[in-house]
């Protein structure tokens, strides 16, 4: 693994084949990735499809809603590529319903996926980076984190946790060269394979677009740094 250190780092959680993938293979142009989800299958396949392209790339499967996975992952992502130069906390789960109808185990379980997942990882990247002045930290949020809907009981306040997580950060870490970034998705992600009824595919967000916007808030000059942005279909009612 020697040769990976000699590359930039950038981690990306919550890799799926939607927007997770698309962050992964866009940002192996010019970084050595480290993937996680907890599908381990899933980011051994992706793995192979990226270094086939020449990059470099570590699997790291973990459940980012865990402490003692996420700050195991990040180690073996330090001894195995060095600290990283990037954060995309791209992960996100939650069970859809109001209050009667989630259960305090699903809120919990939706809280420590979005929020607590992205404090820890957080907490695992910005002491490397505030040692070289310089760093970005990406977290993907929803509408939800906007305005919650009636069935967001367990999403929406999650969501705005983050959103929350973010704002801090950016005041605390921007003036030490950290920047911090929070993007909206307001839209349904195309995933290949899912298909939706009533949705064309205009509708739908492409994730290779998205990843980027992604790499250019993460490469974005200091002087004009992007605290909070939104993407979304151009169709989409807003």
């Amino acid at each position: 693994m020697a040769e990976l250190s000699k590359h930039p780092v950038a981690v990306i959680t919550g890799v799926g084949p939607g927007l997770g993938a698309a962050l992964a293979r866009r940002f192996a142009q010019g970084y050595a990735v480290a993937i996680n989800a907890r599908n381990a299958d899933y980011l051994r396949a992706l793995a192979g499809e990226i270094r086939a392209s020449g990059a470099a790339v570590l699997e790291v499967p973990a459940d980012i809603g865990d402490r003692a996975q996420v700050e195991a992952a990040f180690k073996l992502i330090r001894e195995q590529l060095g600290a990283p130069d990037v954060l995309v906390h791209n992960a996100g789960a939650g069970r859809w319903g109001n209050v009667l109808e989630v259960s305090p185990e699903d809120f919990e379980a939706t809280w420590r996926v979005n929020a607590y997942g992205a404090f820890i990882a957080a907490r695992e990247v910005v002491p490397g980076m505030l040692a070289r002045g310089r760093g970005a930290i990406l977290f993907t949020g929803a509408t939800a984190g906007v305005k919650a809907g009636a069935k967001s009981a367990a999403f929406g306040p999650a969501k705005f946790a983050l959103r929350g997580l973010a704002q801090s950060m950016a005041r605390d870490l921007g003036p030490k060269g950290i920047h911090v970034a929070w993007i909206n998705v307001d839209g349904v992600i195309a995933i290949p394979g899912r298909t939706i009824p009533n949705l064309k595919p205009e509708d739908l967000l492409d994730p290779a677009a998205i990843a980027e916007t992604y790499w250019h808030l993460a490469h974005q000059h200091p002087s004009a740094w992007t605290m909070e942005l939104e993407v979304r279909p151009f169709k989409e009612k807003f």
